[in-house]
């Protein structure tokens, strides 16, 4: 049993109590009674079954040493009336159980509680709408700004102008406003998923019913507070009554209390206490709130990580409502002051004043609109672990603060445009994920980074409108740059030269032609006759 540990999630309560009646049906010691001069088999006294209870759930993690005796009786009057166990008569129903000699027994079986059917839907808020490029005003560059080339290749335009020696054309962007209603769903979006990935959980359905939170409370609790960190409230009406305001800072500030004065009669903080716990209990649903019962009852189940606990406690105190998480701090730190404070008389004649404290308020703090059968126990349990690390637990959790106000900076950014792209890179689209052996990957890794470069290269290379000595240079500036993708374009220096084909060269026609001799003109020569 003291090693069981059940952790958060849904429905924990029930589970302990189906937990906790297995236990003491399976151990708790049964024996032969005799009374009235007649002998019973099987069963057990009253005094037996509250000390043998006591010290099981004294061992227990789940509810700790802080549990007390009285605490034991009150679960075993709602084990007799639920009919886990009942007297030597067979009768039950009724919560007619002291701590004496009666005699009582078990049932053929114990009924279990079947987990509660809640129809918790998830909301549509969970997934974040991002803007797309339509919600964007584009602010074009100035005139007489330099207008480079523009290619059709989108590698051109936005991944490759720099090594070639162009600057892409490009436009600012401005999303629309974002409007409060969207802050508020993004604080509330992030706030939950936040919890979730606290607890462990994959999903919050039977832990709560989020349509039914106010996103407006979880902004008001982190920005609207005082330089304690308590909530302000601005209707005045939700403030606790001045009376009961008062008589908590007496409380507080034992014996410096504030309006009020030394006590004129013994007994008289007492009253004072009496008065605070009267407004309290009379409350019809405790601070933490019915909706919040199952997170917080959840939560319990991580107390032995405290660090851990401490954190999802912070952020779930977040979700109340603004006047109940501001007398939750009020409440806490008057119970917090009058256990250190050592120069307070003791409020009561049975048990110390830490004690008392949880046993009065933690009613009023934690418990179930359906009255749990475990309630005391663990808002018992929950009321003073709150109580010791209160000074934590009531501040604003400052990771998921930072977390959400980082995320509305970068919806607000003004983003850059590149021509010829048809997405807003700084938003990157999800996708799920297939696994490839490592020869797979480097193939696909050596492709995909090749292919646009290839691309690129085309597109130089038809570009007709560049002349040969820009074309030389910018293959030129590529073959620097990426020499692999260059060498399976042209694998040989013919192929590179066939890009540039000679030009025939036409040899000068023959005008006159040189002769050795000069040209001598005809001469004519006597003849003899004979």
């Amino acid at each position: 049993m003291g090693d069981r540990v059940i952790g958060p999630g849904p429905y924990r309560a029930t589970k302990l109590w189906n937990e906790t009646i297995t236990l003491f049906r399976n151990g708790m010691p049964l024996r032969r009674h005799r009374i009235h001069f007649r002998s019973y088999d099987g069963c057990f006294t009253a005094s037996e079954a509250v000390d043998w209870l006591h010290e099981l759930l004294r061992r227990n993690q789940n509810f700790g040493p802080e549990v007390t005796k009285a605490q034991t009786l009150q679960l075993l009057k709602k084990f007799l009336k639920n009919h886990v166990i009942e007297d030597i008569k067979g009768r039950w129903g009724n919560e007619d159980f002291q701590d004496n000699s009666h005699l009582y027994r078990f049932p053929p079986s114990s009924p279990l509680k079947p987990y509660p059917k809640k129809s918790y839907c998830k909301e549509n808020a969970f997934t974040l709408k991002f803007p797309k490029l339509d919600d964007y005003e584009p602010v074009m560059l100035q005139d007489n700004a330099v207008r480079p080339l523009v290619l059709n290749s989108e590698a051109w335009n936005k991944r490759h102008s720099i090594a070639i020696g162009e600057v892409p054309e490009c436009r600012l962007v401005h999303r629309k406003e974002i409007s409060s209603r969207n802050v508020e769903q993004i604080w509330k979006t992030m706030t939950l998923t936040h919890l979730q990935k606290i607890l462990g959980l994959d999903s919050l359905d039977g832990q709560l019913d989020s349509h039914s939170l106010n996103s407006k409370n979880i902004l008001h609790n982190v920005y609207k507070v005082n330089k304690q960190g308590v909530v302000i409230l601005e209707d005045k009406s939700e403030e606790l009554p001045h009376w009961v305001l008062s008589a908590m800072k007496c409380l507080a500030n034992w014996p410096n209390g504030g309006e009020l004065k030394q006590p004129m009669y013994p007994g008289f903080e007492r009253d004072v206490l009496k008065t605070v716990a009267d407004y309290f209990q009379k409350q019809k649903e405790p601070l933490l709130t019915f909706k919040l019962y199952d997170t917080f009852v959840s939560i319990l189940g991580l107390l032995q990580k405290q660090q851990v606990a401490t954190e999802a406690l912070q952020v779930c105190c977040l979700l109340l409502p603004r006047d109940n998480r501001r007398k939750l701090q009020l409440l806490m730190r008057m119970m917090t002051k009058i256990c250190r404070n050592t120069e307070i008389p003791p409020l009561n004649n049975a048990i110390g004043n830490r004690t008392l404290m949880v046993q009065t308020f933690s009613r009023c703090i934690l418990r179930s609109e359906d009255e749990v059968d475990l309630d005391e126990l663990l808002a018992t349990k929950l009321v003073t672990f709150m109580m010791d690390n209160s000074d934590e637990i009531l501040k604003v959790p400052v990771k998921l603060q930072t977390m959400v106000e980082e995320h509305l900076s970068h919806l607000r950014r003004v983003q850059i445009k590149y021509a010829g792209a048809d997405a807003d890179a700084s938003f990157v689209s999800h996708s799920y994920c297939k696994r490839i052996s490592k020869e797979e990957f480097e193939e696909q890794r050596t492709s995909s980074a090749q292919m646009p470069m290839a691309e690129l290269l085309e597109e130089i290379i038809k570009d007709t409108e560049l002349s040969v000595k820009e074309k030389k240079k910018k293959l030129k500036q590529f073959q620097q740059s990426y020499p692999e993708v260059y060498r399976k374009r042209f694998p040989t220096t013919g192929s590179e030269k066939s890009l540039f084909p000679e030009k025939p060269k036409i040899k000068p026609q023959l005008m006159f032609f040189t002769l050795k001799k000069p040209f001598q003109p005809f001469q004519r020569t006597r003849s003899f006759r004979t």
